[in-house]
C-alpha cells in the first residue's frame, strides 16, 4: 500500500520529528520503555494525512466498525534494537465488543520489513471473538511478517502485542487506530491539532477526525487517553 517514494518520505518525516522532539517524543500521549514513539502525527505533516485518507484503510475501518467510525490516533512506534522488552498481549483501549459489535480497529504501516527477529507484532487468531481480555502471552500467538510498505489491518479486539527486537536496527511502523463513533478518541484531535493544520484538511478528513462532531467533543474532552497496556 505504500510505494517507494511515499515510504522514503514517511521514514524521513519520522526521523526529522524524532530529532526535533528528542526526549519529549511521544509525550502528547505516553512514552514506552525500549521503544521510540511519536504521537499526534496528523498535526506533523501532510505526508501523514495520506495515511488516514487512504481509501483501502477507510473501507477496512468501516467493515469492522460500521459507517460510524473516526480516527482515534495516528502514532509512530519503533522497537529499539537489542532489547528483551516486549508488549503484553492486549486489546486496544482495553475494550471488549459489546451489543453493538466491534469498537476498535487498528492498522500497522510497516516502515521496515517485519522479520522473525526484529520485533514484529504477534496476535492470537480468532481471539476477538473470545469476549475476554488476554493473558500476557498465549500458546496460540503467531507473529505477523511482511515487507516494508505492507499494512496490517485488524479488528483490534484481537489479542496482539509487539515482540522484542533482537537485531541491531530499530523496527519502525506507524499505527493508524480507529474507534466506533460512540467511543472517545485516544488522542482528542480537536484539542491537539493546530489551527493551521485544521485549515488544510479536506471535508472528508474533517469527518474522519470528528472535528465537527459534538458527540465526540463530549466523549473525548474527559474520556481520551485510554491505552490497552500503557499506563
Amino acid at each position: 500500500m505504500i510505494d517507494h517514494t511515499w515510504l522514503e518520505a514517511l521514514r524521513a518525516a519520522v526521523a526529522e520529528r524524532m530529532t526535533i522532539e528528542g526526549e519529549n517524543a511521544g509525550a502528547e500521549f505516553r512514552q514506552e520503555a525500549n521503544a521510540q514513539r511519536l504521537a499526534n502525527l496528523v498535526d506533523k505533516g501532510e505526508v501523514f494525512h495520506r495515511v488516514i485518507a487512504h481509501p483501502t484503510l477507510l473501507e477496512a475501518a468501516a467493515a469492522v466498525l460500521g459507517p460510524d467510525y473516526k480516527l482515534s490516533s495516528l502514532n509512530y512506534r519503533a522497537a529499539e534494537p537489542r532489547s528483551d522488552s516486549a508488549q503484553p498481549l492486549h486489546c486496544d483501549m482495553g475494550l471488549l465488543p459489546d451489543e453493538k459489535g466491534s469498537a476498535v480497529f487498528n492498522s500497522i504501516w510497516m516502515l521496515d520489513d517485519f522479520t522473525p527477529h526484529n520485533g514484529p507484532t504477534r496476535a492470537v487468531p480468532g481471539s476477538h471473538l473470545s469476549g475476554q481480555l488476554p493473558p500476557a502471552s498465549h500458546p496460540d500467538e503467531t507473529i505477523i511478517l511482511g515487507s516494508a510498505g505492507d499494512v496490517i489491518m485488524m479488528n483490534s479486539h484481537c489479542w496482539h502485542g509487539g515482540t522484542a527486537n533482537h537485531t541491531d536496527h530499530p523496527r519502525r511502523s506507524l499505527h493508524g487506530f480507529f474507534v466506533r463513533g460512540d467511543q472517545p478518541q485516544q488522542q482528542y484531535q480537536q484539542r491537539l491539532l493546530r489551527p493551521e493544520t485544521i485549515a488544510q484538511l479536506s471535508p472528508e478528513l474533517r469527518r474522519v477526525l470528528a472535528l465537527d462532531d459534538p458527540r465526540n467533543d463530549a466523549l473525548s474532552t474527559t474520556g481520551s487517553g485510554k491505552s490497552g497496556f500503557l499506563r
